[in-house]
């Protein structure tokens, strides 16, 4: 456009002109793919045509929001992958008891992409203390060697009962492979548009869940988990929708150019490494199962509760209080009363909940004077913890 013969005086119209000269060079200093910057060009020069007539308002909102969330997808912003199974193992060691079935099937993928990258050692790495929030070890463009080859990502789907650890194990692996990590729950979606957005000339149009968890982490690689999927829709048709999206979504065949409707460009989510968790395989498709790796999360035993809530949950605990282990003992046999003080459990988010009790009552008996360390045991246990408390069998 020629902005030459535009009333100068016209203040109005001058600060149009700069709202739309700045829209275009953010657009133009941004990573953005090629095609989609040339029809975002379009539409910016639609609007140095509207600027005459003055009734370019409502077009410039919708163009300026829609060129806002494009130069917010990270496009060719991947993270430095670690590859170092023995440091994986032992960040996953560290947040869980058990578990070796996945542990086993992540150090396994973890391998694999380390000898299709040719990068094999002849004794094992000594593991170092990654550090997540420095945002030096994620590197624009990454380079590829000619030995680079990209592994096919496997879809693990968790299943088992809450509680039992399926999303915690999630947030581990991503840590232990040094990716980001987002979340993204299908309790009760009723709507598909959840995930695939909405078109861009709607009055609420904007991106789905899958490339805004793009966003939120800063890469195109991170670990993203679709939490229960099982319980997506109670309705048929939309549960139907629903499946066949995350079928795109999951299978590395399409999901090289999964469409999101208010991009409506092609993003690539084949470096994406995907977790679904469910309660049940119920309501999810045959198409679908045939495409993710299902692994069944089992109950825990008293005696594995017993060893995650004194070596795990009960540190934890006392940390976030700002008490320590000489504050408060807990007698050998105390044990089985806050594991079960009720009934059974299959997970161990009561057992969470029973410890943080036990020591909020603790918390209160210093601050009124009481000599540490306290100590928990069968005959006083009532005084910490309430007998009602806890899932009914």
């Amino acid at each position: 456009m020629d902005y030459q013969n535009i009333n100068t005086n016209d203040s109005g119209m001058n600060e149009s002109v700069g709202e739309i000269v700045a829209l275009e060079n953010k657009l133009l200093s941004s990573p953005v793919p090629s095609g989609l910057k040339e029809e975002s060009i379009q539409s910016i020069n639609r609007l140095k045509r509207m600027v005459r007539m003055g009734g370019y308002s409502n077009e410039f909102e919708t163009v300026s929001k829609y060129i806002d969330w494009i130069v917010k997808i990270p496009w060719g912003n991947f993270s430095a992958d670690t590859l170092d199974i023995y440091q994986a193992k032992k960040i996953m060691d560290s947040s869980h008891y058990g578990m070796e079935s996945v542990k086993n099937l992540i150090l396994d993928y973890l391998a694999s992409m380390q000898l299709k990258q040719g990068n094999i050692s002849s004794r094992p790495i000594i593991p170092t203390q990654l550090q997540m929030n420095d945002e030096s070890v994620f590197q624009r463009q990454a380079p590829k060697t000619e030995n680079e080859h990209h592994v096919s990502t496997p879809v693990f789907l968790f299943v088992g009962l809450q509680g039992v650890g399926k999303t915690s194990i999630a947030k581990s692996i991503a840590t232990s492979m040094n990716r980001k990590f987002a979340r993204v729950s299908l309790g009760a979606i009723g709507d598909v548009r959840t995930l695939r957005g909405t078109p861009r000339y709607s009055l609420d149009g904007e991106p789905g869940q899958i490339v805004k968890s793009l966003i939120r982490c800063g890469t195109m690689n991170p670990v993203i988990l679709l939490d229960e999927i099982e319980k997506s829709s109670g309705n048929a048709g939309l549960l139907n929708d629903v499946m066949a999206t995350l079928l795109e979504v999951l299978d590395p065949e399409q999901n090289s150019n999964f469409i999101d409707h208010y991009i409506d460009f092609p993003v690539d989510l084949s470096k994406v490494m995907f977790i679904c968790t469910a309660n049940n395989l119920g309501g999810l498709s045959a198409a679908l199962l045939d495409r993710v790796e299902v692994i069944r999360f089992t109950s825990y035993s008293d005696q594995e509760k017993e060893i995650i809530a004194k070596q795990y949950i009960l540190p934890n605990v006392l940390e976030e209080y700002s008490l320590s282990d000489t504050q408060v003992v807990f007698s050998e046999d105390v044990w089985i009363s806050i594991i079960r003080p009720v009934g059974f459990d299959a997970g161990i988010r009561q057992l969470e909940r029973n410890i943080a009790t036990i020591i909020r009552s603790v918390a209160r008996k210093i601050i009124e004077g009481e000599p540490t360390p306290i100590t928990i045991n069968s005959e006083n246990l009532s005084q910490f913890l309430n007998v009602d408390q806890g899932p009914l069998s």
